[in-house]
């Protein structure tokens, strides 16, 4: 169980004209003492709730400065009593702290982080019974035919190529000019030496931070985000520094801001159907991150591991395609193969400058010398077959996806979602703090879960949500949700789920 969130020194503050608009959004306050609350609490009741909301969902980072309550009640239209006495309420439960002297920060309460594992757990080995239904991973599996087809269509390069040493430390070349050719497919002119192959996405992001950043360094990071991405940042002895996730993308009132007060070295950004939201970026939001990363000097580093996965929407851009020429010198694109083909394949990417390219691929040999020949030659095989697996994937994932929502509403009616344009996964709010503990709980059903903390920079953070990946087959989601509403009113546990319908990574 987490203790008290310690109150430290920080420049992280939030300005009473951002609040007030942030309030507005999540409580639709109208005029003065006004809250169109489905409660009909007291206004400043109303109040503690909206600030409430907004430091659980990530959106207020925890340990930033709170204006006022004069400045924020004036930004408002209330009166002061009814902040102070909202600023009260955050402060009995735990959500603030204030110094005299100092002003008043943002924390979590005594035991509000994450419970045990939250579901965060590595996937069975095969054949395991231990579980029924794994939600805690977004990938898919990749037909044994196709598998074998690019292995057999491999054999007769590798043979070719045993007699020389194996080393190609920016990845083979045929495979480089594939991966050039579709950022130039995509509306972005590429030549092959701006490709540096990796082994996989994760590698290609450990590969640019530790070239790009030192131990201390900080790093912007959207909140939510791809949990691995952040623990690799702290194993690297970096600090991670969050923004939070709007309807369009990063909120880049808070993203400017960060990148003038923290002066970070690099900004890890998810701009394409964001894991967990599914947000998708706006050409304006981009625009604005890229030319705010410029004048502060400041890498941005762009995962694009689910671009390929649009459903609603026309493939998006590539990143350095929608913003300035100057600005898109500083970004470094990371992509993969994990999602479009197999998570089994360890094939990524990194799209840079030609130098930033070269610099990249000698720093790699002080990590693992070079890629693995062998993957190369099968997602060169892969590659050469058009992307037609990526469309069959596509469309299983708009049924999937379908038959999820269509499930949760019908057996958990009270938890609410937005339908993301593309991705893998819903970002579900569960009406209440208590994600970490529905994972737990879930086990006992036989569904692996994550809690939506695992997903935040700042723990305890999105208790109130979980991820749910709508990757696996429409039988076994709507066996999954059944089994998470039994869990989450505390049901008896269900019987095992039908060799048929089982599903184990």
């Amino acid at each position: 169980m987490a203790g008290p969130v310690e109150l430290v020194t920080t420049d992280r503050t939030v300005g009473s004209t951002r609040l007030a608009r942030l309030i507005r959004e999540v409580s639709h306050l109208g005029g003065p003492e006004q809250a169109a609350d489905p409660e009909r609490r007291p206004a400043y009741r109303a109040l503690a709730h909206s600030v409430r909301a907004l430091i659980l969902d990530g959106r207020i980072a925890l340990r930033t400065r709170v204006p006022a309550e004069r400045d924020l009640a004036a930004a408002l239209g209330m009166s002061r009593t009814t902040v102070t006495a909202a600023y009260d309420l955050l402060r009995e439960d735990g959500f603030l702290e204030s110094r005299r002297g100092s002003g008043t920060w943002t924390m979590l309460p005594p035991g509000s982080g994450p419970n045990g594992y939250g579901g965060w757990l590595m996937p069975s080995e095969p054949g395991s019974t231990e579980v029924a239904v794994d939600l805690s991973c977004a990938s898919f599996g990749l037909s044994a035919q196709l598998l074998g087809e690019a292995l057999a269509e491999s054999g007769p390069k590798l043979a070719a190529l045993a007699g020389a040493t194996g080393y190609y430390q920016a990845g083979l070349p045929e495979l480089r000019e594939l991966i050039a050719e579709r950022y130039i497919e995509r509306g972005l002119p590429t030549t092959p030496d701006q490709i540096v192959v990796t082994s996989g996405a994760q590698h290609a992001n450990v590969l640019a931070l530790s070239l790009l950043c030192g131990p201390g360094d900080r790093v912007v990071v959207e909140s939510p985000t791809y949990p691995n991405s952040v623990e690799a940042m702290r194993r690297a002895r970096l600090r991670p520094v969050p923004v939070p996730v709007g309807d369009d993308g990063v909120e880049s009132a808070a993203l400017i801001a960060q990148l003038r007060q923290a002066v970070p070295r690099v900004a890890y950004l998810i701009p394409d159907f964001h894991n967990p939201t599914g947000t998708l970026m706006s050409a304006a939001r981009r625009a604005e991150a890229a030319e705010a990363a410029r004048a502060a000097g400041t890498w941005l580093i762009n995962d694009e591991t689910v671009t390929d996965m649009a459903l609603d929407v026309p493939a998006p851009l590539p990143f350095p395609a929608s913003v300035s020429k100057a600005a898109a010198e500083q970004v470094l694109s990371v992509g993969s193969m994990s999602k479009s083909h197999w998570g089994g394949l360890r094939i990524g990417w990194i799209r840079a400058s030609p130098r930033m390219a070269t610099e990249l691929a000698g720093h790699r040999v002080t990590m693992d010398m070079a890629g693995s020949v062998v993957d190369q030659l099968m997602a060169i095989a892969l590659l050469r077959r058009g992307w037609g697996v990526v469309e069959e994937r596509r469309e299983a994932l708009r049924r999937q996806r379908a038959a999820l929502e269509a499930a949760l509403a019908a057996e958990l009616p009270e938890w609410s979602w937005r339908t993301p344009p593309g991705g893998l996964s819903l970002w579900v709010d569960i009406g209440e703090p208590t994600s970490s503990m529905l994972a737990d709980r879930a086990a006992a059903f036989g569904v692996r879960l994550v809690g939506g903390p695992k997903f935040g920079v700042d723990p305890g953070t999105f208790e109130h949500r979980v991820r749910i990946p709508y990757t696996l087959p429409e039988d076994t989601l709507r066996e999954a949700v059944r089994r998470l509403a039994s869990a989450h009113r505390c049901e008896a546990t269900l019987p095992p789920l039908p060799e048929e319908n089982r599903w184990v990574a």
